[in-house]
């Protein structure tokens, strides 16, 4: 176990975490507001830290699978702890679970809130809590591979702990430069939807918190009422921007290179947007009878389709007063999650048409036991490795699902509200049901319940695994 290297990563998570900062706090000189001094000194305290982790360089810098997944769990779980710290020094968020709890919220891209009033925040901290969507959105660890050479061939395992989907592949030949690739486009897409709410007379600070939480996928809001009082217009550009940063990045470089037929022909795209058209269209004939203007009913629709199947968790209404048709198709587009290789969290488009394929493959397999049939996925062979991984992927999934119930069950809600906002974490998407609603916040629960769920945004984000080998005792023996 190359333990100066875990240290060392972590230091530079640290770093990064401090000048991540740095554009809040000058939000808060823009505004004028005192609480800026908070973001600045929590700023420096990670600096510090982080530069005397640094400081040596380790001996030995080569890792493996092992430390990768080590770092990468260890790695937001710091980022959570210290980026809650504005929160609570502030005085904002007084209690350090529920602090460290809204920011894991934001880096998981999650969006699920304990606050009953956002809009009582200062600016430079909606700032800071907006950030953190987009930093967390591409992933942190692939922000720091695509800017420091750390370990020449072993920054694989980094990207793949951390990036979401049953496998990840390089764009172009070196791990950095496929980093700094996703990075760029991620900042492309963004730059983008900024520039089309400004055009919607959005204010600029309005744009850019707001495409924060879109691209990252993760739907902290600014106002209490999160999207419901914006104009037509810019509900609908942010309802094609969530769509579009649910798609698998790997589509927008082919895109970039031209190779158009390849996008076409991508099936779990086409999945994707199919089970949104779908979706739409039954959930606005179902809501139809609750609006005077069928524009408006497909217009809500379309959001929250959107919304909750990118795991991004806007709202521009109260889907919880919706017929329980629709509020059904809302929960299963919980667990489906947005394309593997986007920023959206959920099982996957990829793993569902896997499971469905291998369901089918079974089936086969008992009506002619004597035929061998290969479960293919855009004209290849899935490999038995991927096949077993999204395999153990759901047992692992159930299993943290069914206690993470049980255990914030003792708060003593209803199965209603206990059932989403263990969905509505573990799949980082934000509001669930009833008591988790869009118009609610997961304030009323316990410290207990606030910590299972801030393991379960962790755990959901990195794909379940990365955190689940900190408790293998198998992990940290040498």
């Amino acid at each position: 176990m190359n333990y100066r290297m875990i240290i060392y990563v972590l230091g530079w998570i640290l770093n990064f975490e401090a000048i991540f900062m740095i554009p809040s706090f000058l939000v808060g000189l823009l505004y004028q507001e005192q609480e800026s001094i908070y973001l600045l000194i929590v700023s420096l305290i990670c600096l510090a830290l982080g530069c005397l982790a640094v400081f040596k360089k380790p001996p030995k810098k080569k890792f493996y699978a092992r430390e990768g997944f080590i770092i990468v769990a260890l790695s937001w779980f710091v980022l959570s702890i210290f980026g809650a710290l504005p929160f609570r020094i502030s005085g904002y968020i007084p209690s350090m679970i529920d602090a460290v709890f809204e920011t894991a919220s934001g880096f998981t891209t999650t969006g699920a809130s304990i606050l009953s009033d956002v809009e009582a925040l200062p600016k430079c901290l909606i700032f800071w809590r907006s950030f953190t969507h987009w930093v967390g959105g591409m992933g942190v660890l692939v922000f720091v591979i695509a800017i420091l050479p750390l370990a020449g061939g072993s920054n694989i395992y980094l990207m793949r702990a951390e990036s979401p989907g049953p496998s990840v592949k390089k764009l172009v030949p070196k791990i950095k430069h496929t980093a700094l690739t996703l990075y760029m486009m991620y900042l492309a897409i963004t730059v983008v939807e900024i520039l089309f709410l400004v055009a919607g007379q959005m204010p600029m600070f309005d744009a850019l918190t707001i495409s924060f939480g879109t691209a990252g996928t993760g739907g902290f809001g600014i106002k209490n009422d999160s999207m419901a009082s914006y104009s037509t217009y810019l509900q609908v550009v942010v309802t094609v921007f969530m769509i579009l940063f649910g798609v698998n990045f790997n589509v927008y470089y082919l895109i970039y290179k031209r190779k158009f037929w390849e996008c076409l022909k991508n099936s779990e795209v086409i999945t994707y947007l199919a089970i949104i058209a779908v979706s739409i269209l039954l959930i606005s004939i179902n809501i139809s009878g609750m609006y005077t203007n069928v524009g408006t009913a497909v217009k809500d629709a379309a959001f929250q389709v959107g919304s909750i199947i990118t795991t991004t968790g806007y709202s521009s209404t109260n889907f919880d007063l919706w017929p329980a048709f629709s509020k059904s198709i809302l929960v299963l587009l919980m667990f489906i999650g947005a394309c593997a290789g986007s920023t959206g969290g959920g099982i996957k488009v990829s793993r569902v048409i896997v499971a469905f394929k291998t369901v089918i493959k079974e089936l086969d397999y008992i009506i002619h036991p004597n035929n061998v049939k290969k479960i293919t996925v855009d004209g290849k062979q899935i490999e038995h490795v991927v096949l077993r991984s999204v395999n153990v992927f759901f047992m692992a999934y159930l299993f943290i699902f069914v206690g993470s119930v049980l255990l914030i069950s003792l708060d003593n809600f209803d199965l209603t509200t206990n059932f989403t906002a263990v969905a509505a974490t573990l799949n980082n998407i934000g509001p669930g049901l009833g008591g988790v609603g869009p118009m609610a916040n997961f304030g009323s629960y316990s410290g207990l319940s606030k910590i299972v769920m801030t393991f379960d945004m962790i755990a959901g984000r990195l794909e379940l695994f990365p955190v689940l080998i900190l408790f293998s005792w198998r992990t940290w023996k040498k």
